[in-house]
């Protein structure tokens, strides 16, 4: 199995940040700017080339650790965050793959806001409806109602991230472990840094802090052979211009 983690495109609180260094106006699930609007388009006009080089090469190799030959996604997730769904969207559109909602591939923290007493308090998250005129093609868990898929539960932990960090990787390894299968997953960025300490075994954020740097629709490439894993590359955004790199 290829595992490639995508991060979504920049969203109003990536914007936000960048400009004050601070989240205090943030918001519980923000959709992409007009930037990570370009650069989903850009992100899925990469992958819409890739896949044509991969179904048109007769020339492949087995291993192709840079893609010379394309890259041809079999199955594309995404969390239920709205920049999340936004930005899978716009690659499934572009590969003719419909995306599959996989809820715990959310960011750290979940859905929440700040109360007056600077205590975060969860909140309900995006209902079945909205999903359904918002996102037709994307593929819900049937246990999604109109309560909201977050259901106002806790601010979500460290501790309780990297367990489903560990829970998400498992999950991936029986769902395409000793397979052929190219699993494409945009998620995000925190989340993403609890899958690599996992994966490379590194001991957890509150423990050693170490961060992952991943740019917005950035690609992480790790293969999960039979006898071993290997990391063949990560955050790549080579296919956005300058201007757009956030």
């Amino acid at each position: 199995m290829q595992f490639y983690f995508i991060r979504h495109a920049q969203s109003q609180n990536n914007a936000l940040w960048d400009a004050t260094g601070s989240d205090a106006a943030r918001l519980e699930d923000p959709e992409l700017t007009l930037i990570g609007q370009q650069q989903a388009q850009y992100v899925a006009e990469f992958m819409r080339i890739e896949q044509t080089k991969a179904v048109t090469n007769t020339h492949k190799h087995k291993h192709d650790p840079q893609n010379v030959y394309g890259l041809e996604l079999t199955h594309l997730y995404c969390s239920l965050m709205t920049r999340a769904a936004q930005t899978a969207t716009a690659i499934g559109n572009a590969i003719n793959l419909h995306p599959v909602a996989w809820p715990d591939v959310h960011e750290h923290g979940g859905i929440y806001l700040a109360n007056a007493a600077g205590e975060r308090m969860g909140l309900p998250g995006k209902p079945r409806s909205y999903f359904r005129q918002n996102f037709p093609h994307l593929q819900l868990p049937n246990d999604l109602d109109e309560q909201g898929w977050w259901q106002n539960r806790p601010f979500e932990d460290w501790d309780v991230c990297n367990q489903r960090a560990e829970r998400f990787v498992n999950e991936l390894q029986a769902r395409h472990g000793n397979s052929n299968d190219r699993v494409g997953v945009v998620s995000h960025g925190a989340f993403y840094g609890s899958v690599m300490r996992y994966i490379l075994k590194m001991p957890p954020y509150d423990d050693h802090p170490s961060w992952f740097t991943l740019n917005n629709v950035a690609i992480t490439r790790v293969d999960f052979n039979p006898k071993e894993i290997l990391v063949v590359y990560m955050n790549r955004c080579h296919f956005l211009p300058n201007e757009i790199v956030t």
